[in-house]
């Protein structure tokens, strides 16, 4: 651990650097803004010997191979899509995560957007600012009921199960998908495993937990839009290219579905056009797992995997393990 260098990539709570200096790390950071190029980043890394790292940042093989001590990238998230695992494994280099430790919040949020487009929340509140509220009126922004309607979860981990325990005390029917059965999910929250094409056909509201890696991209294209029932919802809290966002906004435009609620999206921060247009629509910056505990706790999990690694001990979230069963 002596004379260990931490690039930290970007502004992470205090939490995560205080554990990191409380170690003796020597902490750098970059000047690379989120979504620029890799130049900053590459120069940055050439003398770390590990880097903490947010989604953001893109980790490629170029800007790995620029890196001469790194022995780990320790990921502020749960997904790392922006990480060039081969490389690092080639190479030795552990990758961690930060799983579990944002299950809670993120599904708390899926609800909240699930709640906020059925209730049409964001356009009333949107109509009394402006003044336009003149009384009570049996018509004004009726919604979707929730009781006795069927939620369809794609993706039946963590994420996928709390948002389960959650969509059960709403009284809704609750459908998944996944590479396995369940037993928890069926047994606590009486679901029922179906393909993702039935999936799609039979639920009201469809919310998506899924990673991202090739066989997820687009998962939700036009075709599949299509098959969702007529006035249906669509959730997005898991990473924005499972979901064709060019043929989502055809399909909401079109009033097949009713309304989407989006927390990430595919070409981010960029957005479609027109998908800001649409008043069926919820969409948030990104922000599924923004609690002060939640992030605190992230920054704390990213600190750790890096000590345990400066301490040759296996850190606790590895990706990668092949690099561990080495002989």
């Amino acid at each position: 651990m002596e004379n260990w260098t931490v690039l930290v990539t970007q502004g992470i709570p205090d939490a995560g650097i205080q554990l990191l200096e409380q170690s003796g790390f020597r902490i750098l950071s970059t000047s690379s803004d989120p979504g620029s190029g890799n130049i900053s980043l590459r120069k940055s890394i050439a003398s770390a010997d590990a880097v903490l790292s947010l989604l953001t940042d893109t980790l490629d093989s170029k800007v790995i191979n620029s890196a001469r001590h790194l022995k780990i990238i320790a990921n502020y998230a749960v997904g790392f899509n922006n990480i060039d695992i081969a490389t690092c494994t080639r190479r030795g280099i552990a990758v961690t995560n930060t799983p579990g430790v944002l299950t809670e919040a993120t599904a708390d949020m899926a609800m909240a957007l699930l709640l906020a487009v059925a209730k049409r929340v964001l356009e009333a509140d949107a109509y009394i600012r402006k003044g336009l509220f003149r009384g009570w009126d049996p018509t004004l922004f009726l919604g979707a009921d929730l009781n006795g309607r069927t939620l369809g979860i794609i993706g039946a981990g963590r994420i996928g199960k709390a948002v389960a325990r959650r969509a059960f005390g709403f009284e809704l029917r609750i459908l998944y998908t996944d590479r396995k059965k369940v037993a928890e999910i069926e047994n606590d929250f009486n679901a029922t495993r179906v393909d993702l094409e039935d999936l799609l056909r039979r639920s009201d509201f469809v919310t998506l937990h899924v990673p991202l890696h090739e066989t997820t991209h687009h998962l939700i294209d036009a075709r599949r839009l299509s098959m969702m029932k007529p006035g249906a919802f669509l959730i997005n809290t898991s990473r924005g290219p499972v979901v064709d966002e060019q043929a989502l906004l055809e399909s909401l435009k079109k009033k097949h579905l009713r309304g989407a609620g989006m927390d990430v999206y595919e070409m981010e921060p960029e957005l479609t056009p027109g998908l800001t247009d649409l008043p069926n629509t919820v969409l948030l910056p990104h922000i599924a797992s923004s609690t002060v505990a939640t992030r605190n706790k992230m920054a704390r999990m990213a600190a750790e995997n890096i000590i345990a690694m400066s301490r040759n001990l296996r850190p606790p979230n590895l990706v990668n393990p092949e690099i561990f069963n080495r002989v």
